[in-house]
């Protein structure tokens, strides 16, 4: 919005050209954010608050987190609002990824408002069963994968439409080009075809998954937002490096044109997360809830799928996947123990992994201060693939 106001005044006014640098505009994009999110921070907790929409803690989790008991809740729709504000103010666009970000992070956010609602407004604990939950977050997630198998490979909208009819009359054969392919980092020239299917399923799972990765992580007072801001930060390194043609070509990346521009829409995550973490920092203030956690990881894994950085993104949400794998591991070798000696055994004190640790004695803030150190030196191991090759 405000790239078209400035190309207008730079006819007259050469220093407006200033801002046609992506650079510049995810900086923007980060102070926009985070004064946002700064300023309409306390209405939205008094208005939450008055609309007593509180959290509900968990009676089997642990018995410190019961003085949370009604702390606002449904926080995430203040980040949703500062990145879509941030992002519309600053990027281009005519820009089609923005846009598919822009996309998948509401309609997280969307799935994650309808269940917290359920939960906190209509007094219903279990919120939107998690058949429904995966349905609707499988048509989100679904959608964006098949509409990136082709725009990754396409310069415009209308030659997605022309690869995805050239898909269908092929049998569903057509191969895609090798800017489409998995790459694996730290080695110069190992990537692996994926075919159009194979993309679908690989964009849908790093898509939901993370999605479900960060919700996972998010519970305890600021233990997921400043990682998913890194992960962000660090994804929008890499949107920059693919989305130029001299950048990529050196560092041996895929060129991915229109890319850069996601730069702008991690900045605007990043500081629309750094403004939240200000009200959610222990004790927190405020909880991000379903709609802002549904909708962080799926902006993640989005970017990270249009910029073929799906290995990397593994990698920087290191944090992510542990939280993730303990609690799958717990839930199966309990079910398993069940069966094998009729008393289900577990491997952790409790899952997630954070309320592992709590139970192990570390203090809250322990365990979140660390987790984000973590989280830091995952990040830069992340960045370093761009030149460790």
């Amino acid at each position: 919005m405000l790239l078209a106001l400035t190309h207008w005044l730079a006819q007259d006014v050469r220093f407006f050209n200033v801002f046609t640098y992506i650079t510049l505009r995810a900086v923007l994009a980060t102070m926009t954010g985070l004064a946002i999110g700064m300023i309409f921070g306390p209405a939205v907790i008094r208005r939450l608050t008055a609309m007593k929409i509180g959290q509900a803690v968990r009676v089997d989790g642990p018995q410190t987190h019961l003085i949370k008991s009604g702390t606002p809740t449904m926080g995430g729709a203040l980040i949703l609002l500062s990145i879509g504000v941030s992002t519309l103010l600053w990027s281009d666009l005519t820009n089609r990824f923005v846009w598919v970000a822009l996309v998948v992070t509401l309609g997280f956010g969307w799935i994650g408002w309808v269940d917290d609602y359920r939960k906190v407004v209509h007094r219903n604990p279990k919120g939107m069963s998690s058949k429904e939950k995966y349905f609707w977050q499988s048509v989100v997630g679904l959608g964006a994968a098949i509409y990136l198998a082709f725009a990754v490979s396409a310069a415009s909208n209308s030659q997605v439409l022309d690869l995805f009819v050239a898909w269908v009359q092929s049998g569903f054969s057509l191969s895609l080009p090798p800017k489409a392919d998995l790459f694996v980092p730290f080695f110069k020239n190992v990537a692996y075809p994926l075919g159009v299917v194979g993309f679908i399923i690989l964009a849908y799972l790093v898509i939901v998954g993370t999605s479900n990765a960060v919700n996972f992580t998010d519970g305890l007072d600021g233990l997921a937002i400043l990682p998913t801001g890194m992960v962000a930060a660090g994804l929008g390194v890499f949107a920059y490096v693919v989305g130029r043609v001299d950048y990529s070509s050196y560092l041996l990346f895929p060129y991915i044109p229109g890319a850069a521009e996601l730069m702008v829409f991690c900045g605007a995550l990043f500081g629309s997360g750094l403004a939240f973490l200000w009200f959610n920092a222990y004790p927190a203030q405020v909880f991000m809830g379903d709609v802002g956690a549904l909708a962080l990881g799926g902006a993640l894994g989005t970017v990270a799928i249009i910029v073929r950085q799906e290995i990397v993104l593994f990698i920087m949400g290191g944090v992510f996947v542990a939280e993730t794998l303990s609690v799958m591991v717990q839930v199966l070798f309990f079910k398993y123990t069940r069966w094998k000696y009729g008393e289900g055994r577990r491997i952790f004190l409790m899952a997630p992994l954070h309320h592992h640790f709590e139970e192990s004695g570390w203090k809250e803030s322990q365990v979140v201060v660390r987790f984000w150190i973590i989280s830091l030196m995952l990040v830069l191991l992340g960045l370093s693939t761009l030149k460790l090759r």
